[in-house]
């Protein structure tokens, strides 16, 4: 082996070699022939094999953690950095100028910044990182208001609570002359657009968007102000008065009942039952040039995922630990675990079972579906971010711009042959189109097909649909 040096290493029963010389290749052809070929049949060498990714503090950001924390990404030859942003903003220029190689994203980020609504730039995202894990507070003299017009069973408010009940308590304000004003995370945030549609379904204007008239405020015949607050200033921006209520993701629900200033009033999962959340996004122009090491990370989190789930849940004491760890989400560890194990409590003392609030990769939570997108869309629609009507081809085809389970089948299918995951824990990739069934878990039982996204807009009451233009 004079003619060169030849590393070789054997990894959860897969054969890797990196070749150095002539003398190693005669080795290779000797050792090709005894073994066997599914072993080899793996996404080559990743491009790129030191990486930096984004996140938000938020439990949700779970899956890039463990993939961390567990060896997943080292698994796949990938040496990750986590790095907490400050802001949503912050986070989706950082992977545009390439400070990131990918982050957590809200999973209307790539959306909104593939069709230019704010910044404009091609996002794909080809992984789902969690279902749920939203709820709305209000400050607990809203709160006050709000119980007398919400029924009791047992001694306790009857779930789930409409907004029927907070509408009144806004009517009041308006005599007052006050305005109502409520938090969200970002523009193109899951948590504007379900805080918008609690709103809209209780008879509540949450107000409309007109970029092409230079209005990004959002506020346009609102009866309620939303405005951006970052997720860990929820809680003391709604304690200083600034805002009577929000929409976030958690620790920051459970930590309004913790510190005895608000209560979580509902959750995304009592909004839309099994709501895709956040997903792992990517400039295009990465994903392009880092095809295998794209592949790899997917895998990493995929297998991050169903550690979270396996079991009933059984990790999920094991991962609160790891995300009370202040490079994560740095929350006490009971504020974390009281959604992320099964459980949410509502007024204080209030707690309830809710094994499916944090859904890491059960119903086939990981899978990017272009349903999920198109709904997105439908939503930026509705209040005016996308300000003229479009057809439904239009929705179909950034969906598929943007959305790659693609990418995600290969990764899968790779795990199931490397026996890391089971077939039956995934779609039929052989059939699977990329459109979940009609949805029909909405607070106001109005039906969602993905396939029909002019149709679904055609259905509220309040918001644009048709040639509606501000």
């Amino acid at each position: 082996m004079s003619a060169g040096v030849m590393k070789t290493s054997i990894k959860d029963g897969l054969f890797k070699q990196k070749l150095c010389s002539i003398g190693g290749l005669f080795l290779i052809g000797t050792l090709l022939s005894i073994v066997s070929a599914s072993l080899l049949a793996e996404t080559a060498e990743p491009e790129k094999e030191e990486l930096k990714f984004g996140f938000i503090k938020l439990t949700d950001m779970a899956p890039l953690a463990i993939a961390a924390e567990k060896g997943f990404f080292e698994d796949e030859g990938l040496y990750v950095t986590l790095e907490a942003q400050a802001n949503w903003k912050v986070l989706l220029d950082r992977v545009i100028d390439g400070e990131l190689d990918g982050a957590h994203m809200l999973a209307g980020q790539p959306l909104g910044a593939t069709i230019g609504f704010g910044t404009q730039s091609h996002i794909v995202t080809a992984f789902s990182m969690d279902l749920n894990g939203n709820a709305i507070t209000v400050s607990n003299k809203v709160w006050g208001e709000m119980k007398k017009h919400i029924p009791v069973k047992n001694g306790k408010p009857v779930h789930p609570i409409k907004a029927d009940a907070l509408k009144p308590v806004i009517e009041k304000y308006k005599s007052e002359g006050k305005p109502f004003k409520m938090g969200m995370v970002f523009p193109v945030s899951t948590h504007n657009y379900e805080l918008r549609y609690w709103l809209a379904a209780g008879g509540i204007n949450p107000g409309f968007y007109a970029p092409h008239k230079g209005d990004t405020s959002g506020t346009i015949k609102a009866d309620t102000l939303l405005s951006v607050t970052p997720p860990p200033q929820m809680p003391s921006t709604m304690e200083a008065g600034t805002i009577d209520g929000y929409c976030v993701g958690e620790p920051w629900n459970q930590q309004a009942v913790f510190k005895g200033i608000g209560v979580p009033v509902v959750t995304d999962y009592e909004i839309w039952k099994d709501n895709p959340e956040k997903v792992f996004g990517v400039s295009k122009g990465w994903a392009d040039k880092y095809p295998n090491t794209h592949i790899r990370v997917v895998k990493a989190m995929i297998r991050a995922a169903q550690w979270l789930d396996e079991n009933n849940n059984s990790n999920r004491p094991e991962a609160v630990k790891i995300l009370a760890k202040s490079q994560y989400v740095g929350a006490d560890y009971d504020v974390i675990a009281n959604s992320m194990t099964g459980t949410f409590e509502y007024e204080k003392g209030d707690k309830r079972q809710v094994p499916d609030f944090n859904v890491f990769f059960r119903h086939n939570a990981t899978y990017p579906y272009y349903s999920d997108a198109i709904w997105y869309l439908t939503q930026m629609r509705r209040w005016g971010q996308i300000a003229e009507q479009k057809p439904d081809s239009w929705y179909k085809d950034i969906a598929k711009k943007v959305y790659r389970p693609d990418i995600y089948a290969v990764a899968a299918k790779e795990l199931i042959k490397e026996g890391k995951v089971n077939a039956k824990d995934f779609p039929d990739f052989s059939s699977e189109k990329g459109f979940r069934k009609p949805q029909k878990h909405f607070i106001d039982n109005i039906t969602y097909d993905g396939t029909k996204p002019n149709a679904y807009l055609n259905k509220f009451n309040i918001g644009l649909k048709g040639k509606d233009k501000l």
